[in-house]
C-alpha cells in the first residue's frame, strides 16, 4: 500500500529534477508504480498529447504543489492520498472539475468537484488456518475479537512508526473504538513490522496466527497457496488515492482530457490489475459493496498520533 506519510524532506530533490522543456501536459504523481501503468495507457490512447511526469512522495508532491500557487507548474496532481487531496483542496491547488462520463462512485467524488478519488485500499486479516486448529482457537469475525486474551502472542501487523498501512489501521481503531481498544489489541500483538506486509508475511508462514496487512498483499498470500483466509472485519480501515485540476493550470484543456481518461472504465480496467478496489464498480480484487469501509469521523494529525502512540508503547 501507499503510505500516509507528510513530511520526508529529502524527497523533494526527487522532484527537482524534472525537465525544463515545455510539454502539453505535466503530471505531478506521487505513486509512480500505479501512475507508470496509468500514463502509459493514456499515452497509447492520446498520442498527440505529450506527458512530463514528475514523482515523488506524497508529502513533498504536495508542498511542492501548495508551494507553486499563484505561479503552477503542474497542470493536473494526482494519486495522492484522500488526507493530502483535502490538504491541497482547502489551501487553493484544485479547482473544481467534474470528469465527463464517470461512472465512479459518489463517495469518491469530492461533493464540490475539487478532487475525484480513483481506488482505495483496504485494510483486512491472514488468518492461518493449520495455526488455528492447533492452537485451538476461534476464527475471529471482527476486529474487535482480536482483543480477545485468546490471541495473546498471536498477531502481527505493520508498526505505524514505519508503515502506512500501521497507521491507516491503528487510527481507525482509534476513530472507531478508542485508545483502549488499541492498547488491548497491543497485548496480543506478537510483531510488529516495518513494512505493511510484515504481518500477512508471518501469519502466511505460520508463525503468528493472524497478521493485518492491506488487500493486495492478504490476496498474494492467499493464492501464493498458504493455508490461510483473507478476512475483512465488521468496519474496513481504508485509504484512498486521487486527484484533480491544478487551478490556474497552463494546460487546462489537456487535464481535462487526462482526468476524464482517469475516470473511465479504461483507466479502471488498468487500476483493476494493481490495486485492491476500484472506484469505477467492477474492477479490482475487492467488491466493495461486499464490506463495509470506515469513513473518519474526526481528522487525523498523522504525526501526533504516531507520537502518541509511541509514548504508550515504545517509549515506556
Amino acid at each position: 500500500m501507499r503510505p500516509v506519510l507528510f513530511t520526508t524532506a529529502a524527497a523533494i530533490g526527487l522532484l527537482l529534477a524534472a525537465s525544463a522543456q515545455a510539454q502539453d501536459l505535466v503530471i505531478y504523481d506521487a505513486s509512480e508504480d500505479v501512475g507508470a501503468a496509468l500514463t502509459a495507457a493514456f499515452s497509447a490512447a492520446h498520442p498527440e498529447i505529450k506527458l512530463q511526469v514528475v514523482s515523488g512522495s506524497t508529502g513533498p508532491i504536495t508542498e511542492r504543489a501548495i508551494a507553486e500557487m499563484g505561479n503552477p507548474q503542474a497542470d493536473v496532481v494526482y494519486l495522492v492520498n484522500n488526507v493530502a487531496l483535502e490538504q491541497l483542496k482547502n489551501a487553493g491547488v484544485f479547482e473544481p472539475y467534474a470528469p465527463a462520463g464517470t461512472e465512479i462512485r459518489d463517495e469518491f467524488r469530492d461533493p464540490d468537484d475539487f478532487y475525484t478519488r480513483y481506488f482505495a485500499t483496504t485494510m483486512c486479516m491472514v488468518v492461518n488456518r493449520d495455526r488455528l486448529a492447533d492452537k485451538g482457537l476461534p476464527m475471529p469475525a471482527t476486529w474487535e475479537d482480536l482483543i480477545k486474551p485468546a490471541y495473546k502472542n498471536e498477531i502481527a501487523m505493520p508498526s505505524p512508526m514505519q508503515s502506512g498501512t500501521g497507521t491507516t489501521i491503528l487510527a481507525t481503531f482509534v476513530d472507531a473504538f478508542g485508545w483502549p481498544f488499541v492498547e488491548n489489541l497491543h497485548e496480543n500483538v506478537y510483531q510488529y513490522s516495518d513494512g505493511g506486509s510484515g504481518g500477512a508475511q508471518l501469519a502466511g508462514t505460520g508463525e503468528v496466527t493472524i497478521g493485518l496487512s492491506y488487500d493486495t498483499t492478504c490476496f498474494a498470500t492467499q493464492s501464493s497457496g498458504r493455508p490461510v483466509d483473507v478476512v475483512f472485519g465488521r468496519i474496513t480501515p481504508n485509504t484512498s488515492e486521487g486527484g484533480g485540476l491544478v487551478a490556474g493550470a497552463q494546460h487546462p484543456e489537456e487535464a481535462k482530457i487526462f482526468l476524464d481518461w482517469l475516470a473511465s472504465k479504461g483507466a479502471a480496467e488498468i487500476l483493476g490489475g494493481l490495486v485492491g478496489a476500484t472506484a469505477v464498480p467492477g474492477y479490482g480484487l475487492v467488491d466493495l459493496d461486499t464490506v463495509t469501509t470506515w469513513n473518519m469521523r474526526r481528522p487525523v494529525d498523522i504525526e501526533a498520533f504516531r507520537r502518541e502512540w509511541a509514548e504508550k508503547f515504545v517509549n515506556n
